[in-house]
């Protein structure tokens, strides 16, 4: 969330900022603005009010033991006017601080000044590439080599709970668990610490990193309780450090967690939704980090390499893009995407999204450093995708199946326990 002070001091910057989202969010700022000025003027009308109704009480005594009963009867009704008058500042003000949260809470983070305009991902740039995106001579999309090799059961996934639900059998489900452990072991080496977060969150989670209100209907909840499946991993583990004063020594944190994610998808069909390309519940490793402002953006670059890195082991080709701001979550102020080559459907596949959320996430959930100098201010939070695991098995099947087998790349060897998959 951006703090109402930035934005009252850099207006005309911030509504500049916003246009790269293909958006004119001049009305909300300025609403915001409005709100924010009516919220002040009644707070210094408030501070004098009580200011003059401590003053007059302190007198009342006072009048009282020198015999000037009108003037101690006047100055008590006086008291009891300015308390009432108090009462109802204090409402307002409370109700004009929460609607400057609703205003704040609509408006999105201000790109970077490197994200390219634009509306959406035809407006997206690319950064680089890796290793040759042709198409595989015996091309074969995955859901017919899961299909074909017993690996993933997509129908009895279905029976038990609906589309988007897969059931990973025998070398499938090795294949899924190998990945997961190589990328923890990973980021480990990496210098991540790994933690093991709560698959529900509340409602001021949800919040804190950006899904509540933005992501409201892609969540599921479990209404009773007003509790939400986590959509990825980024918000418990940011939500770690809700309302917590860090020493700047301790920075950067890095946290590493494996979860499930589960994700409605609500609108979402096609082939683009076929087989991996797109489930309700699918794994993930993400990597967290807390970072001071002056070394995030240092740091969101190396989180590209280290994915990259990762990519190449599985010997994977891909390509890096730098999402346009229209193409950008609501929280990010910059995200690179990962995208790998799928020799079965010949398109690219996105698998990893780093982004550096600048001190929006920070400001939603009261999250600040102490400096050495005793002074306090907000951290940077960046968080990635260390991988998405569907994705990645559909590439690696898909380029890696010659014909007869499927190959594991040597990096998997030691997880998988096996060099092949054959029928």
């Amino acid at each position: 969330m951006l703090a109402i002070a930035h934005i009252r001091a850099h207006r005309d910057k911030v509504i500049a900022a916003l246009e790269k989202r293909a958006i004119n969010a001049t009305k909300q700022i300025d609403e915001a603005i409005a709100i924010d000025e009516e919220r002040r003027a009644t707070q210094v009308l408030l501070d004098q009010n009580l200011a003059e109704a401590k003053k007059v009480s302190a007198e009342i005594g006072a009048l009282y033991k020198a015999g000037k009963h009108e003037e101690a009867n006047a100055a008590k009704a006086k008291t009891g006017e300015l308390k009432a008058t108090n009462q109802e500042l204090d409402a307002k003000l409370k109700q004009l601080e929460r609607s400057l949260n609703d205003a704040l809470s609509a408006i999105p983070n201000t790109p970077h000044s490197s994200v390219p305009a634009g509306k959406d991902s035809n407006d997206n740039e690319e950064v680089r590439r890796h290793g040759e995106a042709v198409a595989n001579p015996q091309a074969t999309p995955h859901w017919e080599l899961t299909e074909r090799f017993k690996l993933i059961d997509f129908e009895t996934g279905v029976k038990i709970t609906g589309a988007g639900f897969p059931i990973y059998t025998g070398k499938g489900a090795k294949l899924q668990r190998a990945l997961i452990q190589f990328f923890l072991d990973q980021a480990e080496e990496a210098g991540y610490t790994e933690v093991i977060p709560p698959l529900m969150i509340n409602a001021d989670s949800g919040f804190g990193t950006g899904q509540l209100p933005d992501k409201d209907g892609q969540m599921y909840q479990a209404t009773e309780d007003d509790l939400f499946l986590i959509p990825t991993a980024e918000v418990p583990i940011t939500n770690m450090y809700r309302d917590m004063i860090l020493d700047e020594a301790s920075l950067p944190i890095k946290n590493v967690g494996y979860t499930p994610c589960f994700r409605r998808e609500a609108g979402s069909y096609g082939k683009d939704v076929r087989g991996l390309n797109r489930l309700h519940q699918f794994d993930k490793v993400e990597i967290v980090q807390i970072e001071k402002p002056d070394r995030s953006y240092e740091t969101i670059e190396h989180m590209v390499k280290y994915v990259e890195g990762l990519l190449q082991q599985l010997e994977l080709p891909y390509r890096v893009l730098k999402l346009c701001g229209g193409d950008m979550g609501f929280t990010s102020a910059l995200t690179y995407d990962l995208e790998i080559f799928s020799a079965g459907q010949e398109r690219w596949l996105e698998v990893s999204s780093v982004s550096n959320f600048e001190t929006y996430q920070s400001n939603r959930m009261k999250l600040r450093v102490k400096g050495a100098d005793g002074k306090k201010y907000q951290a940077h939070t960046l968080n990635g995708s260390a991988l998405a695991l569907p994705r990645i098995v559909a590439g690696l099947l898909e380029n890696n199946f010659d014909g007869e087998r499927i190959v594991i790349p040597q990096a998997l060897v030691p997880y998988t326990k096996f060099e092949t998959i054959q029928a």
